[in-house]
């Protein structure tokens, strides 16, 4: 039984919607939970994507308040995060120090982010302060505190915690401020605000100085680092963005004539035609930064449908989504193993992950470039001085390619739009 069947029979057995209508929330202990499954796989959602859709269709969301127990509500609980469309500072001041045991190339894990970091400079840099060290981590119980969050019917919520448990990736101190950061080496679009709430208001009642709150991805070579704070430490729905920066320890610089030199060079190999071309669908994956993400963290750990879902928090059918996005560039392919279909990357996949940061860029922009739909728009771009066809013009190639079937083309030039822009992006990195 999935997440979303056993949340359809709760609500249906403890008739969640008519008491979240009529008192505004639902409490529900772990022990019926899990009845049905497991709780730790029925509460953690850690973007708005990965939401049961049972969920989604009612705009019910949980929260823990204890350890053995949650709240159910038509909260407002993620954080939109800001495309990466501003300019990444080149770290090409700091040495890494020549530690056999950390390769910049090979970042596969949250805590090997953090250490880099630290040791690289880039969080005093960010922070502009120095002397950053870590000193508290893992998992704790938050302590009592109360609040109010934000509903999808505009009204507040009053929540009660008690003693609940949240988990800390990195928590630092400098001379000035503790920090706490919440780490993702996968790229979504949004994060959980409790990831830093939580630990916020637990800390804000053990120290005294200031409690700065990063939150950081890993993903294609590139820090990304935001400063949250929140108005009202009472209000959970109170947080705002102090300031965001981007950092890469390799060169960044694409320049347009690189792109352009790509597309000589790059044969159309593809035309796409649904009954002729690939044996995978077309693509359906609007964030191309996500399929990287995707390869990223395949390297060496084959996962299922299933697995790839729970990593990159969504559903199975997105899962195949991004499958087939890398599929359809040669970057993965499935495979039986141990009974079971698992994706692993293709030997074009673990090449293009030994690449520095220019040259993998430049080959994923060949990659697209083979195919016929993405060589004729990327022309276009160029001959209209960089403006981006829209949807529709997208359609009607598509239409004339044959590519996929007509109720799929509107859907799916989406996809083509985000990555064509994409490339085009790399310019201002």
């Amino acid at each position: 039984m999935n997440a979303n069947e056993a949340w359809q029979k709760l609500i249906d057995k403890y008739n969640i919607l008519k008491h979240v209508d009529d008192n505004g929330i639902f409490h529900i202990k772990a022990n019926e939970i899990k009845e049905f499954k497991e709780p730790r796989l029925m509460a953690k959602w850690d973007c708005k994507a990965a939401l049961p859709s049972v969920f989604k269709a009612n705009n019910l969301n949980i929260l823990p308040d204890s350890r053995t127990s949650y709240v159910l509500g038509r909260f407002l609980l993620y954080k939109e995060i800001p495309e990466l469309t501003e300019s990444v500072n080149k770290m090409d001041y700091v040495e890494l120090p020549d530690y056999e045991t950390i390769d910049v190339n090979n970042i596969s894990s949250e805590a090997n982010a953090i250490n880099v970091l630290i040791l690289s400079g880039i969080l005093d840099d960010f922070l502009e302060d120095e002397g950053t060290v870590e000193t508290f981590n893992g998992r704790m119980g938050t302590g009592e505190f109360d609040f109010v969050v934000d509903t999808v019917d505009g009204n507040k919520q009053f929540i009660s915690v008690r003693n609940a448990q949240c988990e800390i990736d990195g928590g630092f101190e400098n001379d000035s401020d503790v920090i706490i950061m919440e780490a993702k080496n996968v790229l979504n679009e949004d994060f959980h605000i409790r990831q830093l709430y939580y630990p916020y208001r637990l800390w804000k009642k053990k120290v005294t100085k200031p409690i700065r709150l990063v939150f950081s991805i890993y993903s294609n070579m590139i820090f990304r680092l935001f400063e949250y704070r929140f108005v009202d430490e009472n209000d959970y729905s109170s947080i705002e963005l102090v300031k965001t920066k981007n950092y890469s320890l390799q060169d960044t610089t694409i320049e347009i004539e690189d792109l352009i030199d790509v597309r000589k060079k790059t044969d159309v190999k593809y035309q796409d035609n649904q009954n002729v071309d690939l044996k995978v669908p077309f693509i359906q994956a609007n964030s191309f930064e996500r399929v990287i993400s995707l390869l990223e963290n395949m390297k060496d750990n084959p996962m299922t449908t299933e697995q790839i879902a729970q990593l990159m928090e969504f559903d199975e059918r997105q899962s195949d989504y991004y499958y087939n996005a890398g599929a359809y560039l040669g970057l993965f392919v499935k495979v039986r193993e141990d009974k079971q279909t698992k994706i692993i990357l293709t030997k074009l996949g673990e090449e293009v992950l030994s690449l520095n940061y220019k040259q993998r860029q430049l080959k994923f922009v060949e990659l697209m470039l083979q195919h016929k739909i993405f060589a004729v728009c990327f022309d276009m771009i160029l001959e209209n001085d960089g403006e981006m066809p829209d949807k529709e013009t997208i359609a009607d190639l598509m239409r004339n390619y044959n590519v996929c079937n007509e109720g799929q083309i509107i859907r799916r030039a989406s996809s083509v739009q985000g990555w064509l822009k994409w490339i085009f992006n790399l310019r201002n990195l």
